[in-house]
């Protein structure tokens, strides 16, 4: 079984610190949520109000349609996974999964039978007698997920789960931790300062920064459609380029930058004589000339080759800092070249300026 969760106004504060600034939504019976922001934006502290540790200072939890407040964690319908797994040393995979079952009076043969269970759910069926401590990173991540499972929450929150785990694996895991939410298909709800992770595993996301939610929405509609300067600077790479409005016509404005004039979508009706942030991905960056595109002069500064892609670094006119993507199919622009670059108008984002990830 599952339930659905709602944050109804909820503030936390610590003193005269708010950690958590007025924030609603609500997070859907059986879906994959995850709230992602940089370190200390609040996001953990949410997890921890979900959970039961800390009561919200002003507004309400409800989970199923029902009202958290006064209830302890180990009264909700909730199941928490921290960050460092706390898995027990000194037990069995099997005796580990089992140990929420154990404190609940549930008797051996029972909880081997549930515990052999959830070993076929994670792929680890012949791994029950063994120690923690014979296991790899990966499937102490999976048995800390069991475990979790054991006491059939409506619920399961996950603190960070992957942070801990190298590059290759922690990329595993998504995979896997997204097919074990799909098998039993119950709301999780995911703390993550990894843009990779909340992209590739959630249906929907929260951006938070400094106690506030910033937008709320799918991963295509967060990297597409930024609600604000600070979401676009923070979900994937972006080129930001600071300046005013000096022309708006239909669902498009025009921004003077000291690069030049940039003109780009409209996303939030700004006006004329406003500041504004115009923004364009690296990927969408171009040396090939067309139609209705804004141009950009600058100078190679240096080249990263990753592979399949390189990463052209540049600086133009007031010493701003362009990146551009480049596939290996595409011949290279020489360091210390002055070249002109392209970016479809639609292409180009324009946001009234707000603090930025980088700030």
């Amino acid at each position: 079984m599952s339930a659905d969760v709602e944050l109804d106004h909820v503030t936390i504060a610590f003193g005269n610190f708010i950690a958590v600034n007025d924030a609603s939504l609500k997070i859907n019976n059986g879906e994959f949520f995850s709230f992602l922001g940089p370190s200390g934006c609040g996001k953990t502290t949410i997890l921890r109000t979900i959970s039961g540790f800390l009561e919200p200072t002003k507004g309400a939890v409800r989970i199923g349609g029902r009202d958290m407040a006064r209830i302890g964690p180990n009264k909700r319908p909730t199941a928490l996974i921290f960050q460092n797994l706390a898995l027990f040393p000194l037990m069995t995979v099997a005796e580990n999964i089992a140990y929420g079952l154990r404190v609940r009076g549930i008797g051996k043969a029972e909880r081997r039978r549930k515990a052999n269970q959830l070993l076929n759910l994670i792929a680890l069926s012949d791994q029950g007698d063994k120690m923690v401590s014979e296991l790899s990173g990966g499937q102490k991540q999976r048995v800390a997920i069991a475990r979790a499972l054991a006491v059939e929450p409506q619920v399961l929150l996950l603190d960070e789960p992957l942070s801990a785990l190298d590059l290759k694996l922690r990329q595993h895991m998504r995979n896997e931790l997204r097919a074990i939410q799909q098998r039993v298909g119950i709301t999780f709800i995911y703390i993550t300062h990894d843009q990779g992770e909340a992209l590739t595993m959630s249906d929907r996301i929260a951006v938070m920064n400094e106690g506030v939610i910033q937008q709320v929405g799918d991963a295509k509609s967060i990297y597409d459609r930024p609600a604000t300067s600070f979401v676009a600077s923070f979900v994937g790479e972006n080129n930001s380029l600071i300046g005013k409005v000096v022309q708006v016509d239909g669902g498009y404005a025009q921004v003077k930058t000291p690069l030049g004039n940039v003109t780009g979508r409209n996303l939030q009706n700004i006006r004329i004589g406003d500041s504004a942030v115009a923004f364009i991905r690296p990927e969408k960056l171009t040396q090939r000339e067309a139609a209705n595109q804004n141009r950009l002069q600058t100078t190679v500064k240096s080249i990263a080759f990753e592979g399949n892609l390189s990463h052209v670094y540049l600086v133009g006119p007031g010493h701003r800092n362009l990146t551009m993507t480049v596939s290996r199919e595409i011949p290279l622009p020489e360091t210390g070249a002055y070249i002109g670059l392209h970016a479809a108008i639609d292409d180009t984002l324009i946001l009234p300026m707000g603090k930025l990830a980088s700030e």
